[in-house]
């Protein structure tokens, strides 16, 4: 049943029903958690919570933002407490507007003057409106409803302003001549014999609504008795939340710490409970691109990178900084960015000056005497647990997020990543990884799924296809084939030698199928100092 539809139903029952007090989104969410059929949008307490008077300090565009959060995160209709229309008749015509387009079901707007001044504070000098002018703001707002369910409460402050009951059913009639679906009836009286006598006089000519906060001590039979549609708990979650936070921070002040706190308030996993952050966890499964969450990745980064001189005097070259930080930050940034956190790198020279956080160590100290390959067989000896996904990468190659996303699609064992622009690339002229493809990157044979012959660094150029990018990517179940492999290198004893291209060609020729990916550009090897001027550019 729409919004609308239900608050009728609430004010039509024949039934006394109570709605309560929200003043946000969450606040909003929990009334409805509670059971309550509706919402009273405080005018009092929306502007306390943005820390104003209730004088209409905050404009009505702020109470409009502020109720469409509200509206949102709840299922169960919302009756705005809309002071005086925040006008004249123009006014609330917008007013319903904009209530209407943001699903709100009702408004009850007071017949005092604008600015309004909360009717607990000096209600007895505050002035009423013209009884025809006001009549005439709520004849404004029937006429610009659209859906005949939007409701409109006339809210009658004779008693509060000590005029007594004979101009309380004076306003009353007009306004319900007027249009108003219901009159709220209000009092400052700790008892309610105001509200009561008009009750008795009033009938059931339309519904009546009241705001008991100062008879909050009569029994709800009496209202029930009565005949009253509505009774509105107007503000205690609002009141309930200073208590509770002027408690918190004063303990959280004098002990200067959570001992006595922690225990007492809602958990976080609650707060996220109510925020929705399950229903965002099923959404991304899917709207969100397949990612493999079981992806962990080992960089190779033992090496001291002596060409860059004096930078590696004291620091291995993935320490070097480019744009204010290491380059080993931005590979783990690129990495954190498309959620791998499991990242271990394994260090050699000045390992100590590889000291970023969130990162497992593994530390080859053969560095001098050892290659690649021992680094690597080092990292998977020290791997807890094997995951679905591990990338093999070296910590001088910067790179573009969507390179490793394009390897995790793959539905391979064994996956790398090669650029087709291979005649322009930066190592034309020193040591390079080249390939030979079973296709090249042509339109002739798009679709064709690519498969590596052999990678080399002498290859003829009339049958290079690419550059290797150095990303090699191992699914689970072909990482005990990467460790067969890697133990033939490693037993003909040409430890210092050993590297990964060697490890690719001994999985071809023990039978194995390497995927080729193709892309163009997008990575950068830090090889030299210009390199390293290079990367200062670099976007990744």
């Amino acid at each position: 049943m729409k919004k609308n539809a239900q608050f009728c139903n609430i004010l039509k029952s024949g039934e006394l029903d109570f709605i309560c007090e929200a003043h946000n989104g969450l606040s909003a969410k929990i009334v409805e958690e509670a059971g309550f059929k509706g919402i009273w949008g405080s005018g009092l307490t929306i502007s306390a919570q943005f820390g104003v008077r209730d004088n209409n300090e905050a404009s009505w565009t702020q109470v409009l933002d502020n109720l469409e959060f509200m509206s949102d995160a709840t299922s169960i209709p919302i009756l705005l407490d809309g002071d005086t229309g925040y006008g004249n008749f123009n006014n609330m015509r917008r007013l319903v507007n904009k209530l209407e387009q943001r699903d709100i079901s009702a408004v009850c707007i007071e017949d005092k003057i604008f600015p309004k001044t909360n009717s607990f504070i000096g209600g007895h000098t505050q002035p009423l409106a013209n009884i025809d002018e006001f009549s005439g703001k709520i004849k404004a707002a029937k006429d610009a409803q659209k859906d005949d369910d939007f409701s409109v409460i006339a809210r009658v402050e004779a008693f509060i302003a000590g005029w007594g009951l004979s101009e309380a059913l004076k306003r009353a009639e007009a306004y319900h001549e007027a249009g108003a679906d219901g009159i709220l009836m209000h009092s400052a009286l700790a008892v309610p014999d105001e509200i009561l006598a008009f009750k008795k006089e009033w009938g059931d000519r339309s519904p009546v609504l009241i705001v008991p906060t100062k008879y909050y001590s009569t029994p709800t039979d009496v209202y029930r008795d009565s005949g009253i549609s509505i009774a509105i708990w107007a503000n205690h979650l609002l009141r309930a939340n200073i208590t509770t936070m002027q408690k918190i921070t004063k303990t959280l002040m004098e002990d200067e710490n959570l001992l006595s706190i922690e225990d007492n308030v809602a958990s976080v996993s609650e707060v996220f409970r109510l925020q929705g952050a399950a229903e965002l966890k099923e959404a991304e499964k899917r709207y969100l691109p397949v990612v493999k969450d079981d992806t962990s990745v080992i960089i190779l980064a033992a090496s001291q990178g002596k060409d860059l001189g004096d930078l590696t005097l004291d620091k291995p070259k993935v320490m070097v900084p480019v744009r204010g930080k290491p380059i080993l930050s931005h590979i783990v940034d690129t990495y954190n960015a498309i959620n791998i956190k499991d990242l271990t790198v394994v260090r050699g020279f000045a390992k100590d000056a590889v000291n970023l956080s969130n990162i497992n160590f593994v530390d080859n100290d053969e560095y001098e005497t050892t290659g690649e390959l021992w680094s690597l067989k080092l990292a998977l000896d020290a791997q807890q647990k094997q995951s679905e996904c591990t990338i093999i990468s070296y910590g001088d190659v910067l790179f573009h997020k969507y390179i490793v996303q394009m390897m995790q699609d793959a539905d391979d064992d064994f996956v790398i990543m090669v650029d087709a622009d291979w005649s322009q690339s930066r190592n034309r002229n020193r040591h390079a990884d080249w390939v030979k493809c079973s296709y090249s990157n042509s339109r002739q044979n798009y679709g064709e799924q690519v498969t590596l012959k052999e990678v080399s660094n002498s290859l003829n150029q009339e049958v290079i296809n690419g550059e290797w990018m150095g990303f090699l990517t191992v699914s689970k179940n072909g990482m005990e084939r990467v460790k067969t492999g890697m133990d033939t290198i490693l037993e003909e004893g040409n430890i210092k030698e050993a590297k990964l291209p060697h490890l690719i060609n001994q999985l071809i020729k023990d039978g194995e199928k390497i995927r080729v990916l193709y892309t163009t550009g997008h990575w950068l090897d830090v090889d030299s100092l210009e390199d390293i001027v290079e990367a200062g550019a670099f976007n990744g």
